[in-house]
């Protein structure tokens, strides 16, 4: 559980929110004022969390959020 895997894991989290935004809203085909935010941000927000315990889960003690995954620690490259 260092930095590096912590960091990986909001960036999937926040890349998974936004996916499940877009896609809630695109499945509705409502315009932006007739769209259910409240249901959209809610389904997105659990995909996030469940995104995140998915990463910690897999973790098994590896610095990446994800069973084949690892962060890059040099940061020269």
């Amino acid at each position: 559980m260092t930095k590096a895997f912590w960091k990986a894991t909001a960036e999937r989290a926040v890349r998974t929110f936004a996916q499940a935004l877009l896609a809630v809203l695109g499945a509705g085909s409502a315009g932006l004022l007739e769209a259910d935010w409240a249901g959209a941000l809610s389904a997105a927000g659990m995909a996030a969390v469940l995104a995140a315990v998915t990463a910690v889960a897999t973790s098994q003690g590896t610095e990446g959020p994800g069973v084949l995954e690892t962060v890059r620690t040099d940061t020269s490259k």
